[in-house]
Parts: C-alpha cells; sequence; structure tokens
C-alpha cells in the first residue's frame, strides 16, 4: 500500500518541477557514477531547501545543520543561484572508536533558476541555528502595483 501525503495547492513556478526533476535524478545517479568528495567519499547528501516567494523579494531557505558561514559560498550568476559547501568530520575522534556512522559528510552544491525579476546585486544571506536565509530581492519594476481607476464625468 503507498502513502500520500497530502500537499496543498499552490502556485509553483513552472522551475519548480524542473528543479525538483534534476535534484531526483543527482540524487539517484550521483552514487552511481561515483561523484566524491575531495576525500574520495561518494557524495551522498544535500542540504534540504525551500523555496518562497513574498510581495519584494524570494527566499531561498537551507538546512546546513553543523556548518559555519566560512563552510559556504553563495554565488548568482545570471539566472542561477548557487550553493556550495563542505560538512567536514570532527579529525578529533578516531576512525575505529565508531560505533555508528550515520551522519553524512562531505562537499555539497545545489543551483536553482532564477525568474529573471530578481535584483541580483541586492542579493542578501544570513546564517542563524543551522538555517542559511537567502533574500533575492525582485526588481522594482517586476514588484505588484496598484493601478487608480479614474471615473469620468
Amino acid at each position: 500500500m503507498a502513502i500520500t501525503l497530502y500537499k496543498p495547492r499552490t502556485y509553483m513556478s513552472p522551475w519548480t518541477r524542473l528543479n525538483d526533476w534534476e535534484n531526483e535524478l543527482d540524487n539517484f545517479w550521483g552514487p552511481l557514477l561515483g561523484r566524491r568528495d575531495s576525500e574520495g567519499n561518494v557524495r551522498t547528501w544535500s542540504p534540504a531547501l525551500d523555496v518562497h516567494e513574498t510581495e519584494d523579494a524570494y527566499v531561498v531557505e537551507a538546512e546546513v545543520p553543523g556548518l559555519d558561514k566560512k563552510d559556504i559560498e553563495i554565488t548568482v550568476l545570471e539566472d542561477l543561484l548557487t550553493i556550495k559547501g563542505e560538512r567536514k568530520r570532527d579529525e578529533e575522534v578516531k576512525e575505529d572508536s565508531y560505533h555508528r556512522i550515520e551522519r553524512t559528510y562531505g562537499s555539497f552544491q545545489r543551483s536553482i533558476s532564477l525568474p529573471n525579476s530578481v535584483d541580483s546585486g541586492k542579493v542578501a544571506a544570513h546564517f542563524k541555528n543551522g538555517v542559511l536565509h537567502i533574500t533575492l530581492p525582485k526588481r522594482e519594476e517586476a514588484k505588484p502595483r496598484e493601478i487608480q481607476v479614474e471615473v469620468e464625468g
């Protein structure tokens, strides 16, 4: 029996499904193609992302627990937001003294296509409680504005 989670209907950008498909392919083929980090370990993790839109901006939130801001690189190039980083294993504990290792380590890279309404010169990011918040402001001409209707005579 399959269990389907309820997802309320909301507006979705046409790019959302393409990004989801890209992530699914990356999750499936990544280990099979041997994508490896700098230590030769198969890369098996990337942070979970939430993307939502406000009247003035798009907001991306990424779960990156255990990382410092120096471990994260954010770039915006034309219509592509890229988040790169690396979670490093604690070197103080020797490998043979572990009983179980379930957390994943290594490099990650996530890219999101952006609409052309983003003002890339005003992108801001902050980091709080293991969550990276990236604000991508909309250009003034892309923001909704109210038009007053004039009544004649």
